[in-house]
């Protein structure tokens, strides 16, 4: 039978990169809402500190690292001071990662580099400082994108990155089973954050309608919170028998496959 108590996160630590604002922040103050202490890692030293408050202001315990998660002798270093600090490693979740719009030609070798690290590398770099730590068994959520199951014009790099770490969590979750550890994604969409601003207006330029993406979307536009409601399940034990899988937290959008609302009701193509 199934507990209220089964949701609680009590006595586990938990790592979330990226964590200064958007799916980040709200991911982190999530768990320590559910009970758990929390290492957060951001360039953005003024956000980190403002979950860092929201964190204390729950009475958990919070382990702050201003760190680039491309910067991989930074990562170890910050990691081993959070198990000094922390103890024992329950839950990751892989949040960090961004990009640029641009075809795919334009993008040079920096670009590309740079892309390929902060949405690839910086989840294999933060997966082998962990699990070793996750001496208990325990559950890594990589935040993914709706654009690894979809095409991404203007984002190739970016969505095939997002493509490989969803492949990834699918082998990982048979070689990690032995360890005790599950490790699921989630596919965000139409989730409006700060750091999407830019990126909707270069994609949108003069073409976007007054009705925005949003209407695109069945139920809408999301929050932040949506996105930690379903990392902090897959953090917990009412998920024990869930690994190897992704949760689509996009308002219908995969779902939709490019139908869309009418103003007078009923949908189109």
């Amino acid at each position: 039978m199934i507990r209220p108590e089964d949701a609680r996160l009590d006595g586990r630590s938990a790592v979330v990169t990226g964590a200064a604002r958007g799916i980040g922040a709200a991911t982190a103050v999530g768990l320590a809402a559910f009970g758990a202490d929390v290492a957060i890692c951001d360039r953005d030293a003024e956000g980190l500190a403002r979950t860092s408050t929201e964190i204390r202001g729950l009475g958990r315990r919070v382990h702050e690292g201003v760190l680039d998660v491309r910067d991989q002798d930074a990562v170890t270093t910050w990691l081993a001071a959070v198990s000094a600090d922390l103890g024992t490693l329950h839950v990751l979740v892989n949040n960090a990662g961004g990009g640029f719009h641009s075809p795919f030609l334009d993008v040079n070798a920096k670009g590309q580099t740079a892309l390929v690290n902060e949405n690839f590398t910086s989840v294999t770099t933060f997966i082998r400082g962990c699990v070793p730590r996750m001496t208990d068994g325990g559950s890594i959520v990589n935040v993914t994108s709706i654009e690894a199951f979809r095409a991404a014009p203007g984002f190739g790099v970016y969505a095939a990155m997002k493509a490989a770490v969803e492949q990834l969590t699918r082998t990982l979750a048979l070689e990690l089973v032995d360890a005790g550890i599950r490790i699921n994604t989630i596919a965000p969409d139409a989730i409006p954050t700060e750091g999407d601003n830019e990126l909707a207006a270069a994609v949108a330029g003069e073409d976007e309608g007054e009705d925005g993406y949003g209407w695109k979307v069945p139920l809408g536009l999301g929050t932040p919170d949506d996105c930690a409601a379903a990392v902090v399940w897959l953090a917990g034990d009412l998920s024990r028998f869930v690994t190897g899988t992704t949760i689509h937290v996009d308002g219908g959008s995969s779902a939709a496959s490019g139908w869309r609302r009418r103003k007078i009701g009923g949908w189109e193509p």
